[in-house]
This record gives structure tokens, sequence and C-alpha cells, in this order.
């Protein structure tokens, strides 16, 4: 049977994360249109869906909650790998594309699920994907996702970290998809996490996300734009998409459990193209890009430890 007063509880938790970050992202771009869409599922639950667009910093973006549930259908069952019948999923996701090549993509995404069979668990993070590398911002994007961590007994960022270099990585290409950040899933499932324990570090986490993203966009919003620069947009644009159709398992789990398709596909940016075997002239700033994003699957050790 689901635990139906914890799931109430991160439900309205998640709820109010997404009411507060989005009120905060709009207060750092005031510019940006928001739009709210309400959609119900019809085998139970619902969401609700808050794209942000066409603003200073933001040109294409949202910040979605969710809360679901349903039989477990035999490709689900596949996914989570378990044979109970009915599942409850809950959470909160956000993608931000910025109109400036110079400002990074970031996402969070933070959820909870629970079986009828009484197993539970956490997953989530939050990952940095600049379309140019600074090598000393990605430090600061790292030391501040480590504090949060720190936090938390139930959180290693020593962890978290590389999960998040194996997961965001784009193998076809060997390419990771950005500088990472950290990844967690299945915490709690093995019956070693407190759950209350789990929930702040989540609530912790997203809470500080606007935050975070403002401190890593708001040198680089008024940053100079060559022609150059937007190609190379757009030649990333289309790396994050491959990794979001191809790998992401958030984008799988929407699909196959009968998920809102146009709120799972927020994901993708306004724009984004391909060329053929596209290689950037040696020394340029995108082939110095280029060579962060070729260091392997454990990314690079940006806080020296």
């Amino acid at each position: 049977m689901l635990d139906s007063d914890f799931l109430s509880k991160v439900q309205r938790s998640f709820r109010v994360v997404q009411d507060e970050q989005v009120a905060a992202l709009m207060e750092f771009d005031a510019e940006a249109s928001l739009t709210r869409d309400h959609w119900e599922r019809a085998d139970g639950g619902g969401g609700d869906t808050r794209i942000l667009k066409e603003g200073r910093v933001i040109e294409k973006g949202g910040l979605n909650f969710s809360a679901v549930e349903g039989a477990v259908t035999p490709a689900l069952a596949q996914q989570l790998d378990t044979s109970a019948t009915r599942f409850a999923a809950t959470g909160v996701s956000s993608v931000l594309h910025p109109g400036n090549p110079h400002v990074p993509i970031i996402h969070m995404n933070v959820r909870y699920f629970t079986l009828d069979d009484g197993t539970w668990w956490f997953g989530g993070g939050i990952d940095l994907t600049p379309h140019f590398v600074v090598p000393a911002e990605a430090k600061a994007f790292h030391s501040d996702l480590k504090a949060i961590c720190d936090r938390h007994a139930v959180a290693d960022y020593s962890a978290f970290k590389p999960w998040a270099d194996r997961y965001f990585s784009i193998p076809h290409r060997e390419e990771s998809r950005g500088v990472g950040g950290i990844f967690f899933d299945h915490m709690g499932r093995e019956g070693q996490v407190n759950r209350e324990e789990a929930l702040a570090f989540c609530l912790d986490l997203s809470g500080h996300y606007a935050a975070i993203y403002k401190e890593r966009a708001a040198p680089f919003v008024q940053s100079f734009v060559h022609a150059d620069d937007m190609h190379w947009q757009g030649l990333r644009r289309g790396r994050y998409v491959e990794f979001n159709l191809v790998h992401d398992r958030g984008t799988r789990f929407g699909l196959v459990s009968g998920g809102r398709t146009e709120s799972i596909l927020m994901s993708m940016p306004p724009r984004g193209h391909w060329e053929y075997d596209h290689e950037p002239p040696e020394g340029s700033p995108q082939a110095e890009t280029l060579g962060w994003l070729k260091k392997g699957v454990e990314g690079v050790d940006w806080l020296g430890q």
C-alpha cells in the first residue's frame, strides 16, 4: 500500500519549491513572460507546468511540478526493476536555456517515488551546461553544491559528483554534456536512509536553485555576442537535445508512464542545429571548451580534491 501521508507531505513541499523558485527566477529576469498550464493524467494525478520565455536572460525554460500515480505497466516495471503493481511519483524539474551563449544552461530535478510494496526512494540533482567553459565558474558552481551536500548526512558530494559526470555524458560523442554537478538516485531504496533527512536535503538543494543560477548567469548577461558564438550555441544545444532524447531517464520515465508530452519535452531548447563533422578552429574558445568536455566519463576535478 502507498504511504499517502508522507507522499502528501512531499507533494506539498515540492509545490512550495516550485512557487518560490519561479518567483525568484521572475525577479531575476523580470522581462520573461510566464505561462502556466495545469494538466491531468488520465490514469491518476497531474501537474503544473510553468514556462518562462523571451526574457532578458531566459530565452526559454520552465519549472514544473508533477504528482502522478497509477498501475505499474510492463514497460515501467522493467525500467524500475520491480514487481509492484502501483506507483506514485512526484517531483519538480527545471531547465533554463539562456539567450546569450555566454550564459550557461542549467538543469535541476528532485523527485520521490513510492511503490505499493513499501519501497520508496528520492533522486535528483543539479548540473550546469555552459556553451563556453569558464573553469573559475565551474569551480564556484561545484563549491556551492558541495556546501549544500556538506549540510546533510545523507548527501555525499564525493559520490554524487562523479555520479553526475557518468550520467551527464554523451557516449556516442565521447563528450560530457557540460561541467557536471551532482546526481543521485534510489536514495532510500535499500532502506538505509531516513526519509525525513532525505527530503530535507532535496528541499535544501532545490530551494537554492534560482540563487545558484543567478550567481552563474548574472556576470555574463551583457556579454558581447559574435555570430560565431550564436552558431556554437546552436551546436551545443543540439548536443543537449541528443542527450535528453537518447539517454535521459526522466524523459524515458515520463513517456513510458503516460506523462504529458509537452511538459516532458519542456527541456528542449527553442532552437538548435546540427552540422556534419563540425570541428572548431584550433586555439578558438570553442575548441578549448570542447577540450574540457572530452576529459572522459569521470569528468574534471573542479575543486582539486
